[in-house]
């Protein structure tokens, strides 16, 4: 056999040198290009400091029924308010049907845990923060908050009552990793 002759295969046609460095080229060239794309991907990965945020844990041992803390998740207050047994059946009364936003409080909390309801707090009108979770606050008159910026009033399960807010306060995604801690996001 001389140098450079092909060499034949099973089907009688030859592998040649040439067919072998083309190959080698066009994969070289494939990883090549894989390896320059794959930085450029991870520059739409969300960042470190946004990865952290997208939960929070709160412990909540420490909220006594009928009180209320703001925590803060995305950079977004959010209210977790321990309901008295009179507050839940005062929003357990309302005709869901009269809402302007329909939601029963069992829509706005986790089944066995409709004592604690947790909501962004944030006016959903223009974005104010409503009072009513600090002791001694206003609550309205609906004895839930109250966003004293335009009026708007909501009630003891977040829901517009009165004012120029267009739906109930957002209820975040949440879970009880725990009887204590609850986990936002």
């Amino acid at each position: 056999m001389m140098p450079g002759e092909p060499v034949a295969d099973a089907s009688g046609q030859g592998v040649r040198r040439r067919d072998f460095i083309n190959i080698a080229a066009t994969s070289f060239a494939g990883v090549g290009a894989g390896v320059a794309i794959v930085p450029l991907l991870m520059q739409f990965a969300p960042s470190a400091d946004v990865q952290a945020l997208s939960t929070t844990e709160v412990d909540i041992s420490k909220i006594q029924p009928g009180q209320g803390i703001k925590a803060v998740w995305r950079k977004q207050p959010v209210f977790i308010r321990n309901l008295l047994p009179a507050e839940i059946a005062a929003a357990n009364k309302v005709d869901v049907g009269s809402l302007r936003d329909p939601q029963s409080l069992a829509d706005r909390t986790k089944p066995g845990k409709a004592n604690w309801l947790i909501t962004l707090g944030v006016c959903t009108h223009l974005g104010c923060v409503p009072l009513g979770i600090g002791e001694g606050e206003n609550r309205g008159e609906y004895g839930g908050y109250f966003c004293p910026c335009h009026g708007s009033a909501y009630d003891t399960a977040g829901r517009i009552r009165k004012g120029p807010a267009p739906k109930n306060l957002v209820v975040p995604e949440y879970s009880f990793t725990s009887p204590t801690v609850v986990q936002i996001g």
